[in-house]
């Protein structure tokens, strides 16, 4: 595989697309479905790739690469898989978390550009406070690519003495991390979908976490750049997976739909108008879609950068762009794979398997019809009754 050296954001998306190309070109799917998981040589490329320096700072040799950039890299790589997109999004967040360290807590936790950060940072587990840092015991759930990460995250619910601190009337949140060692790993991904991601519980049963080892979102980030600004860091690339899995379906239809003929008439099917006309509306569909995601990041990313606040309509954007390319990507998969025909049924077949994987992938909180909670109670002037996802 012929990976340039990572040191620049367009040659990380050149990186990306000859990864997914290659995935494509063994048709790779299947088995990361039965692995349940990536395998190593795939992450050893991913690394290689410059994937996981992403969002690693400048000034330690990082990219800080912009928002647009990391969602066209995610969303190359879901066009090659949708398991291998879902797991460079979430191990790429290895940069983030470490602004919200003291620098030389975080170069110490983070020795390498090339690290997979992976976990659950919602709220599961308790840490008691002992001296110098935390006691974590808790089950967490979706750590995807947990398997190959070289730091695994933990939101918790800070105690003292077994009852919950509270700041400005709400349990104080915080999120540790760890290494992968620390904690038990365990077997739950039994999944329809995304299976190839490996997104296991894990859990901590009394785990010694250092204070400066953990973080609160809450907190201003001390690591100066655009990246540690919120709203929504963490949450600004996942946009290129539904985007990724849509394209593939529409490429993979195509390509279907130019090389067969009709059973009964014998006709090329690239002349059906039926056909034809179902592949421009899923054209028209993802296309709409994309352009609001990539158009809501720009905005917001120019008012970031210069430290302008953003308006509530540019936040709600973001967030809505976001949501609705979840839900056009599934409705593109289901689309393609009623299009194709009778063949889609058949186990590991293409088309079934990124129906199955967006129809997994819109349980996640950001894609569902509650997630417009927030951004309707901005344009509204209301107070948000879900804040949690404006990450």
């Amino acid at each position: 595989m012929d990976l340039g050296p990572p040191d620049s954001a367009d040659q990380i998306k050149q990186n990306a697309r000859v990864i997914a190309e290659t995935i494509r070109e063994r048709d790779l799917s299947a088995k990361f479905d039965r692995l349940r998981k990536l395998p190593e040589d795939v992450v050893t490329q991913l690394r290689a790739a410059g994937i996981f320096r992403m969002n690693m700072p400048k000034i330690w040799g990082g990219r800080e690469m912009n928002p647009m950039d990391q969602v066209e890299v995610i969303e190359t790589l879901c066009w090659g898989d949708a398991s291998v997109g879902w797991c460079s999004f979430i191990w790429c967040d290895s940069g983030i978390y470490s602004g919200y360290l003291d620098d030389a807590v975080a170069r110490a936790l983070y020795p390498d550009l090339d690290m997979a950060q992976s976990g659950w940072v919602y709220p599961a587990g308790k840490g008691e406070i002992v001296d110098g840092g935390y006691r974590l015991s808790g089950r967490f759930m979706f750590g995807s690519g947990c398997s190959h990460c070289d730091r695994l995250a933990a939101g918790f619910i800070v105690v003292k003495d077994g009852e919950p601190l509270l700041r400005d009337g709400r349990p104080q949140w915080r999120v540790a991390l760890g290494k992968p060692e620390q904690f038990e790993i365990l077997d739950t991904w039994y999944t329809m979908g995304l299976k190839g991601t490996g997104s296991t519980d894990y859990q901590a049963d009394s785990v010694y976490i250092p204070q400066e080892h953990t973080f609160a979102f809450s907190d201003k980030a001390p690591r100066a750049g655009s990246i540690w600004k919120r709203p929504g860091h963490l949450l600004r690339k996942m946009g290129g997976v539904p985007l990724g899995v849509a394209r593939d379906a529409i490429d993979r239809a195509i390509d279907v739909l130019q090389s067969k003929r009709d059973r009964l008439s014998g006709a090329p099917l690239r002349d059906s108008l039926v056909k034809q006309q179902a592949i421009a509306l899923a054209e028209s569909k993802l296309g709409a879609a994309r352009a609001y995601v990539y158009e809501s990041l720009m905005r917001e990313w120019e008012k970031v950068e210069a430290d302008e606040p953003l308006t509530d309509r540019e936040r709600a954007a973001v967030m809505i762009s976001r949501q609705q390319a979840f839900q056009t990507g599934r409705e593109v998969a289901q689309m393609m794979f009623d299009l194709v025909g009778g063949d889609t049924v058949h186990a590991d077949n293409r088309f079934e398997r990124l129906v199955r994987d967006m129809n997994t992938a819109c349980q996640h909180i950001v894609a569902q019809e509650k997630s417009l909670l927030s951004p309707g109670a901005l344009l509204l002037g209301s107070v948000s009754p879900n804040p949690d996802t404006m990450l």
